[in-house]
């Protein structure tokens, strides 16, 4: 016997949504035409950004650095894992790759989801379902800049791999690939506070413990992260002027179409009030005039249902502020054919060309 009936028709809430975003969305973006606009612009909305990601509720603490293990992987790189306090007593697990003669300065490499954090980021290809992730996204970015000669810090954000909270601390593959962004939505919002600015806030100690180390080359430093990675080294280095390079994979495209028709994707991605005062574009464009990489894949279903359109049009806004410093050269785009996935293959031309022009 059925024990439900056939509904013919819904009455869903998207399209009443979808009106309210073309009234409100995006009332603080850039109106300006002159740098010096530009600049007091970006003073305020960086103010207005800290405000909305709740970073002004974060708490500072010494860093208390612990180093745990050093072991010797592929190519004579060196993975030391350390452990951070990031605020009073919550820490961050850390693997730093340190290949044979450093030389190229170091790189925050942020993970994304479903790649178990640091280990896919690291390459530790000896767990099985790692390997398996780093397979399917190219997860390994970081040993990729190791091997390029780059110190790779990869961290562990909060909700991942050892960071992840109570309901995934057991060892299935699922909740070792998996995250718990959407407990840490209902734990941070109601108290003012994001998955994303607890994020970001992390970088940022990182940035302090990379300058209180003080062993590696600074004046290039970079950040690189594909998908929920993308989306913390935007965060981050359109906040802090310490990240003097970016590479953002996967994770640049209007907010209307990949956020808000495509509503179910990960608590992490979504900042009460953001869409009120800003569209990503905005945001990337804080990066200017530092030397930003933006990875696209023409597939990539998180672009939502207009593909790259969407990514086009943030991407001419962030052009804009490139444009009125006159660096131009220091923007560039790379389109890869496929769905959602990191490819490596223009890192080290790209990172080349930055350094010739920083």
């Amino acid at each position: 016997m059925e024990r439900t009936i056939k509904v013919d028709k819904y009455y869903g809430s998207l399209s009443r949504m979808l009106s309210k975003y073309e009234r409100f969305a995006g009332q603080d973006r850039f109106k300006g035409s002159t740098r010096e606009e530009f600049e007091a612009w970006k003073d305020q909305a960086r103010k207005t950004i800290w405000n909305l990601l709740g970073l002004d509720k974060m708490e500072s603490c010494p860093l208390e650095p612990k180093s745990l293990e050093i072991v010797e992987t592929e190519q004579g790189i060196l993975r030391e894992k350390i452990l951070l306090q990031v605020e009073p007593d919550c820490w961050m697990p850390v693997y730093i790759l340190i290949p044979p003669r450093p030389q190229r300065g170091c790189f925050i490499a942020l993970p994304g989801h479903m790649g178990a954090g640091k280990y896919s980021v690291a390459g530790c290809r000896e767990i099985p379902a790692v390997r398996d992730a780093i397979e399917r996204f190219h997860y390994d970015y970081g040993m990729q800049l190791a091997k390029l000669g780059y110190v790779a810090l990869c961290p562990d954000c909060r909700g991942f791999g050892e960071r992840r909270d109570e309901s995934l601390q057991k060892d299935s593959e699922d909740a070792f690939l998996n995250s718990t962004c959407f407990q840490l939505a209902h734990m941070a919002e109601p108290l003012g506070q994001t998955v994303a600015g607890m994020c970001t806030w992390d970088v940022m100690r990182l940035l302090d413990y990379i300058k209180e180390r003080g062993e590696w080359d600074t004046s290039a430093l970079g950040c690189l992260g594909f998908s929920g990675g993308g989306m913390q080294t935007l965060w981050a280095a359109a906040l802090d002027d310490r990240i003097r390079q970016a590479v953002i994979s996967g994770y640049l495209y209007g907010y209307r179409d990949s956020l808000l028709i495509l509503n179910g994707n990960c608590s992490c991605n979504y900042v009460p009030h953001l869409w009120e005062h800003f569209d990503m574009g905005d945001i990337a464009s804080l990066i200017a005039p530092r030397p930003l990489l933006v990875q696209s894949c023409k597939d990539d279903h998180l672009n939502g249902p207009r593909g790259m359109a969407n990514v086009m049009e943030q991407l001419d806004i962030v052009k804009q502020a490139y444009r009125l410093y006159g660096r131009e050269d220091l923007l560039l785009h790379d389109v890869r054919e496929g769905d959602h996935c990191w490819h490596g293959e223009p890192l080290e031309q790209a990172l080349g060309y930055f350094s010739q022009r920083i």
